[in-house]
């Protein structure tokens, strides 16, 4: 019996609760829907602060009001704070419960990526609202519009692609051509050097056999001055058999004259001689009286 009272006490516990519960969320979502529109009067003055304040607190009671977070991306919007619109729009998209809400969210979310430029998901977001709303004609025109958008966007972008593409290789091919050229450069110049080493090495290795000969010259020279030297050693004193074979002519002893010498003298006593001879022919001329005839 216990027990019995004690699960039905639990079950009006609990039935009290969910009264309660749901009486309060009744009136959030009232006070929700009266911040809500608070906020579309605030905006349609273009008070834009307060209208923010409605929409966050209208949120804020309820989080389930799609409305309040649409018209609160419709502010940011009309400020061109896009990115705060895009979040506020994606979430009234997640939130909304009904086709209407959704084609709205999905359309005005198509708006912001065509003030971005991302004309794909513009694309994409404007087919997700005709899904909900196909009899929407501006959403179809803002469609084609983006289709055409991003026609262009991809034909420039392949347009920037092939020209990018183009200058790198030209850039390149003329990298390639002055590496080529420093190259050519390089070799030439070490071909020049090559050929110049190997002309110095000939220069030196002619040099060194200048050298070579100047040396064997000298040594020769040397070992001649060495081998006199050592014949005038083994030599005895007053032999110079060396020396005369050297000059080619007999040289004297010390004390005597050499032949040359005694021919010199000898024709000196010779031309003496004449002289004398000359003078006493002379003298005996003088001494003759020679007559002389005349022819009559």
């Amino acid at each position: 019996m216990k027990n019995l009272l004690f699960l039905y006490t639990l079950l009006s516990v609990a039935i009290c609760m969910a009264q309660q519960t749901a009486k309060e969320k009744k009136q959030a979502a009232i006070a929700s829907n009266n911040f809500t529109y608070q906020g579309n009067q605030n905006l349609t003055n273009k008070d834009f602060d307060d209208a923010e304040v409605a929409y966050r607190k209208a949120i804020a009671k309820n989080d389930k009001n799609a409305t309040a977070k649409y018209n609160l991306g419709n502010a940011y919007y009309e400020k061109n704070s896009y990115e705060e619109a895009f979040s506020r729009y994606k979430q009234a998209a997640e939130t909304a419960t009904t086709k209407a809400e959704k084609h709205k969210a999905y359309h005005n979310l198509g708006n912001v990526f065509m003030k971005d430029k991302q004309y794909e998901k513009a694309v994409s977001a404007y087919e997700q609202s005709l899904r909900n709303d196909p009899t929407d004609d501006e959403t179809r025109y803002n469609l084609a519009l983006a289709k055409e958008m991003l026609k262009k966007q991809q034909q420039q972008n392949k347009n920037n692609k092939d020209n990018k593409d183009k200058n790198k290789d030209n850039k390149d091919n003329k990298n390639n051509d002055k590496n080529k050229q420093n190259q050519d450069n390089k070799d030439k110049n070490g071909g020049d050097k090559k050929d110049q080493d190997q002309k110095n090495k000939d220069d030196k290795g002619d040099k060194g056999k200048d050298g070579d000969k100047k040396d064997q010259d000298k040594d020769k020279n040397q070992g001649d001055k060495g081998d006199q030297n050592k014949q005038k050693q083994d030599q005895k004193p007053g032999d110079h058999k060396g020396d005369q074979k050297d000059k080619g002519q007999p040289q004297p002893q010390k004390g005597q004259l050499s032949p040359q010498q005694v021919k010199n003298i000898l024709k000196a006593m010779s031309n003496e001689e004449k002289k004398v001879q000359d003078k006493m022919n002379a003298k005996k001329a003088q001494g003759v009286k020679t007559t002389s005839e005349k022819d009559w």
